[in-house]
Protein backbone atom coordinates (compact mmCIF):
# COMPACT_ATOMS: atom_id res chain seq x y z
CA UNK A 1 0.00 0.00 0.00
CA UNK A 2 2.85 2.41 1.23
CA UNK A 3 3.99 1.55 -2.60
CA UNK A 4 1.04 2.67 -3.94
CA UNK A 5 1.02 5.83 -2.37
CA UNK A 6 4.58 6.45 -3.18
CA UNK A 7 3.61 5.72 -6.78
CA UNK A 8 0.51 7.92 -6.65
CA UNK A 9 3.33 11.08 -5.70
CA UNK A 10 5.27 10.42 -9.33
CA UNK A 11 8.16 8.66 -6.76
CA UNK A 12 9.66 6.20 -10.22
CA UNK A 13 11.08 4.01 -8.14
CA UNK A 14 8.01 2.61 -6.02
CA UNK A 15 6.19 2.28 -9.45
CA UNK A 16 8.99 0.35 -11.04
CA UNK A 17 9.19 -1.95 -7.42
CA UNK A 18 5.50 -2.09 -8.30
CA UNK A 19 5.28 -2.84 -11.66
CA UNK A 20 8.55 -5.54 -10.83
CA UNK A 21 6.26 -6.89 -8.41
CA UNK A 22 3.11 -7.96 -10.78
CA UNK A 23 4.95 -8.88 -14.06
CA UNK A 24 4.67 -12.20 -13.86
CA UNK A 25 0.91 -11.96 -13.51
CA UNK A 26 0.64 -9.09 -16.35
CA UNK A 27 2.50 -11.90 -18.59
CA UNK A 28 0.09 -14.50 -17.70
CA UNK A 29 -3.37 -12.23 -18.13
CA UNK A 30 -1.92 -11.24 -21.63
CA UNK A 31 -0.54 -14.67 -22.49
CA UNK A 32 -4.14 -16.00 -22.23
CA UNK A 33 -5.29 -13.53 -24.58
CA UNK A 34 -2.28 -13.06 -26.97
CA UNK A 35 -0.41 -16.25 -28.45
CA UNK A 36 2.42 -14.13 -29.81
CA UNK A 37 5.37 -12.84 -27.40
CA UNK A 38 5.76 -9.36 -29.22
CA UNK A 39 1.91 -8.87 -28.60
CA UNK A 40 2.00 -9.73 -24.93
CA UNK A 41 5.63 -7.36 -24.61
CA UNK A 42 3.80 -4.46 -26.46
CA UNK A 43 0.53 -4.79 -24.34
CA UNK A 44 2.50 -5.34 -21.31
CA UNK A 45 4.51 -2.08 -22.03
CA UNK A 46 1.19 -0.24 -23.20
CA UNK A 47 -0.40 -1.03 -19.72
CA UNK A 48 2.84 -0.01 -17.71
CA UNK A 49 2.78 3.21 -19.30
CA UNK A 50 -0.82 3.76 -19.16
CA UNK A 51 -1.15 3.23 -15.31
CA UNK A 52 2.20 5.01 -14.38
CA UNK A 53 0.36 8.12 -16.50
CA UNK A 54 -2.92 7.36 -14.84
CA UNK A 55 -1.62 6.21 -11.49
CA UNK A 56 -3.12 9.35 -9.54
CA UNK A 57 -6.61 8.80 -10.92
CA UNK A 58 -6.49 5.56 -9.04
CA UNK A 59 -9.19 6.10 -5.81
CA UNK A 60 -8.67 3.22 -3.73
CA UNK A 61 -5.22 1.92 -3.13
CA UNK A 62 -6.10 -1.63 -2.17
CA UNK A 63 -7.62 -2.18 -5.52
CA UNK A 64 -4.42 -1.39 -7.66
CA UNK A 65 -4.23 -5.25 -8.79
CA UNK A 66 -7.42 -5.31 -10.12
CA UNK A 67 -6.46 -1.93 -11.93
CA UNK A 68 -3.57 -2.26 -13.35
CA UNK A 69 -5.26 -6.48 -14.64
CA UNK A 70 -8.24 -3.89 -16.46
CA UNK A 71 -5.77 -1.81 -17.76
CA UNK A 72 -4.12 -4.55 -19.17
CA UNK A 73 -6.98 -6.58 -20.55
CA UNK A 74 -8.41 -3.52 -21.99
CA UNK A 75 -5.62 -3.19 -24.10
CA UNK A 76 -4.99 -7.22 -24.84
CA UNK A 77 -8.96 -6.74 -26.73
CA UNK A 78 -7.49 -3.33 -28.70
CA UNK A 79 -4.64 -5.61 -30.09
CA UNK A 80 -6.65 -8.69 -30.40
CA UNK A 81 -9.65 -6.01 -32.13
CA UNK A 82 -6.92 -4.85 -34.29
CA UNK A 83 -5.21 -7.63 -35.56
CA UNK A 84 -8.09 -10.22 -35.65
CA UNK A 85 -5.90 -12.92 -36.87
CA UNK A 86 -5.03 -17.07 -35.15
CA UNK A 87 -2.45 -18.60 -34.50
CA UNK A 88 -1.51 -21.92 -35.55
CA UNK A 89 -1.37 -24.77 -33.39
CA UNK A 90 1.82 -25.36 -34.26
CA UNK A 91 3.00 -21.22 -33.00
CA UNK A 92 1.21 -21.97 -29.95
CA UNK A 93 3.01 -25.30 -28.79
CA UNK A 94 6.42 -23.59 -30.12
CA UNK A 95 5.46 -20.20 -27.85
CA UNK A 96 4.71 -22.80 -24.88
CA UNK A 97 8.09 -23.42 -24.25
CA UNK A 98 9.11 -20.15 -22.81
CA UNK A 99 6.23 -21.40 -19.98
CA UNK A 100 7.60 -22.98 -16.49
CA UNK A 101 6.52 -26.84 -17.03
CA UNK A 102 4.22 -26.75 -14.19
CA UNK A 103 2.15 -23.45 -16.01
CA UNK A 104 2.14 -25.56 -19.26
CA UNK A 105 0.16 -28.20 -18.05
CA UNK A 106 -2.39 -25.33 -16.85
CA UNK A 107 -2.43 -23.31 -20.04
CA UNK A 108 -2.51 -26.90 -22.12
CA UNK A 109 -5.76 -27.65 -19.99
CA UNK A 110 -7.18 -24.15 -20.15
CA UNK A 111 -6.96 -24.69 -23.83
CA UNK A 112 -10.11 -26.91 -24.00
CA UNK A 113 -11.76 -24.18 -23.11
CA UNK A 114 -13.66 -20.93 -24.87
CA UNK A 115 -11.26 -18.17 -24.89
CA UNK A 116 -14.08 -16.28 -22.77
CA UNK A 117 -14.04 -19.35 -19.77
CA UNK A 118 -10.06 -19.19 -20.31
CA UNK A 119 -9.45 -16.01 -18.62
CA UNK A 120 -12.08 -16.17 -16.23
CA UNK A 121 -9.86 -19.60 -15.02
CA UNK A 122 -6.97 -17.92 -15.38
CA UNK A 123 -8.01 -14.84 -13.16
CA UNK A 124 -9.68 -17.25 -10.65
CA UNK A 125 -7.42 -19.87 -10.04
CA UNK A 126 -4.09 -18.21 -11.98
CA UNK A 127 -4.02 -14.67 -9.95
CA UNK A 128 -6.52 -15.72 -7.27
CA UNK A 129 -9.00 -13.05 -7.88
CA UNK A 130 -12.58 -13.05 -6.66
CA UNK A 131 -15.53 -13.68 -8.35
CA UNK A 132 -16.76 -10.16 -7.83
CA UNK A 133 -13.23 -8.74 -9.13
CA UNK A 134 -13.13 -10.69 -12.16
CA UNK A 135 -16.85 -9.84 -12.43
CA UNK A 136 -15.62 -5.60 -12.00
CA UNK A 137 -12.23 -6.57 -14.69
CA UNK A 138 -14.41 -8.10 -17.25
CA UNK A 139 -17.18 -5.88 -17.13
CA UNK A 140 -19.87 -8.87 -16.77
CA UNK A 141 -22.58 -9.62 -14.08
CA UNK A 142 -21.38 -12.27 -11.05
CA UNK A 143 -23.91 -14.56 -11.96
CA UNK A 144 -22.05 -14.63 -15.44
CA UNK A 145 -18.85 -15.01 -14.03
CA UNK A 146 -20.01 -18.10 -11.16
CA UNK A 147 -21.92 -20.24 -14.17
CA UNK A 148 -18.79 -20.27 -16.62
CA UNK A 149 -16.82 -21.39 -13.84
CA UNK A 150 -18.89 -24.00 -12.60
CA UNK A 151 -19.64 -24.86 -16.70
CA UNK A 152 -15.67 -24.70 -17.49
CA UNK A 153 -15.38 -27.23 -14.13
CA UNK A 154 -17.48 -29.59 -15.95
CA UNK A 155 -15.89 -29.65 -19.19
CA UNK A 156 -12.13 -30.05 -17.48
CA UNK A 157 -13.51 -32.82 -15.80
CA UNK A 158 -14.92 -34.13 -18.72
CA UNK A 159 -11.70 -34.37 -20.17
CA UNK A 160 -9.66 -34.99 -17.38
CA UNK A 161 -11.48 -38.25 -17.17
CA UNK A 162 -10.78 -39.67 -20.72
Amino acid sequence: MLLIKRAQKHDTDAFIQLIDEYKTALYKVAKTYLKNEEDVADAIQDTILSAYEHIGELKTVSYFKTWLTRILINHCTDVVRRQKRTVSMEQAEEQAGTWIESDYEFYDLLRELPEKDRSIFLLYYGEGFNIREIAELLEWNENTVKSRLQRGRKKLEQVLSC
